[in-house]
């Protein structure tokens, strides 16, 4: 029997929820074991520590060294890894068929029993120290990070997912150990498993590995606000680097797909109108993409571009005159395109158990359940050119904008170029 469209969700006595997503023939699985808590949750004072934490659990835990965790899955032919966001904290393995039983323990060893060493502690602060330190000396980094600290100043948003060298240095084994019990809390973790999975053996091992998991969790976070305003910095770059961020809607919102489809016609591919415009028409741009990113509550319209130093001031010009036109009804070709391409993009990701295993963990978490993906494509296909035209004139409305430059000095005068444009 072909298995559901839509993966099952149970949930533990203690509050975990476990998705299980089986595929017949295939000789993989994948594990993501997700908590749906991140550096959005931090206070100043702990700014990086939730990413801090996520490497700690790595150097041991229940008895196994950093060395014999990541030489165990290995050993049976897998790959383990960690990610840490603003809203979530996702452990991952990739595994031969048989391998979850392996998998589970190990993620909740690090989850549960790290072991959390001091010595390992200092470290560890020294190798995320030279991780911020990359991150400041990599352009296309260091801008992305000037655009969200503008456009979220004074919100957790606004910080870091690395933390400051300076935020995570009072951090000590017991005071990491105690934010890891607040944000590792059951009521929030997610096991999800795609792939060569059985549903009464992941219950099983979700039960034997997660059963145990107690603690009270931390509160939702604070209303995120868009603050808007510059960040310009003067660096001896071959190239400038720009990324303008406008405020948008979240994850949840009833606009959620048209902002989606917003992005992909601004900048999503090549036949993208800032792709034709300023790549193909005047040369201005090698790279230039639009994208949305969102927020359980809140979100952006974000463009972003690598260009010479003295055509950084038009292509903000084009950028902004793009996004103006879009307050108009687009064609229905373009539209269409712009649907097929996001549909495309849900259903080819389908095809990556990973990928599948993040996803519905995701959508338990925002929504409660995993989304029937035909429900999905369904709900973009109702999306129209009026709505389009009319959220651009509610992203535009609050005449708010983030705007960052990283490059030679005469690329600055792009941030105020943009903000006049669209703005006056």
């Amino acid at each position: 029997m072909p298995p559901p469209t839509t993966p099952k969700v149970h949930t533990l006595a203690n509050g975990v929820r476990v998705v299980c997503d089986p595929l017949p023939g295939w000789q993989t699985v994948a594990l993501s074991v997700v908590a749906g808590r991140g550096a959005r949750f931090e206070d100043e004072a702990r700014s990086g520590w939730s990413h801090l934490l996520e490497h700690m659990v790595f150097k041991g835990a229940a008895g196994r060294s950093a060395k014999a965790i990541v030489e165990a899955i290995e050993a049976e032919g897998g790959h383990i890894n960690a990610a840490t966001g603003y809203e979530r904290t996702s452990f991952q393995i990739r595994a031969l068929k048989g391998g979850l039983d392996l998998g589970s323990a190990v993620i909740s060893d690090l989850l549960l029993k790290p072991t959390m060493d001091a010595a390992d502690l200092a470290r560890e602060k020294q190798v995320v120290g030279q991780e911020i330190a990359e991150a400041a000396d990599t352009p296309d980094d260091l801008v992305f990070e000037l655009a969200q600290t503008a456009a979220f100043e004074g919100c957790p948003l606004g910080r870091p997912i690395l933390g400051t060298t300076q935020s995570i240095g009072p951090a000590t084994a017991e005071t990491l150990g105690a934010w890891r019990t607040a944000l590792y809390a059951p009521s929030t973790l997610i096991i999800s498993a795609t792939g060569a999975v059985d549903e009464d053996e992941l219950l099983a091992l979700a039960e034997r590995d997660f059963g145990g998991a107690a603690g009270a969790g931390l509160p939702e976070p604070e209303a995120a606000a868009f603050a808007g305003g510059t960040r310009t910095v003067a660096k001896t770059l071959e190239q400038a680097n720009l990324v303008l961020l406008l405020p948008a809607v979240g994850v949840k919102d009833p606009d959620y797909f048209a902002l989606r489809l917003l992005a992909e016609i601004l900048g999503g591919g090549m036949a993208s109108r800032l792709f034709q415009e300023a790549r193909e028409v005047r040369g201005l741009a090698y790279a230039i993409d639009a994208y949305s990113e969102t927020y359980a509550d809140t979100g952006v319209l974000g463009v972003f571009a690598g260009c010479a130093a003295g055509d950084a001031a038009e292509l903000a010009q084009v950028t902004a005159e793009q996004i103006l036109a879009l307050t108009e009804p687009v064609g229905e070709a373009e539209l269409a395109r712009a649907k097929a391409q996001l549909k495309g993009a849900m259903f080819m990701g389908r095809e990556s158990a990973l990928a599948r295993s993040e996803h519905a963990a995701g959508q338990v978490l925002l929504f409660g359940r995993a989304l029937d993906p035909q429900d999905v494509a369904a709900e973009i296909d109702t999306v129209t050119a009026a709505q389009l035209a009319a959220l651009t004139a509610k992203i535009l409305a609050p005449k708010k904008a983030s705007v960052a430059v990283l490059g030679p000095k005469k690329a600055l005068k792009a941030a105020d170029t943009f903000s006049r444009a669209l703005f006056g």
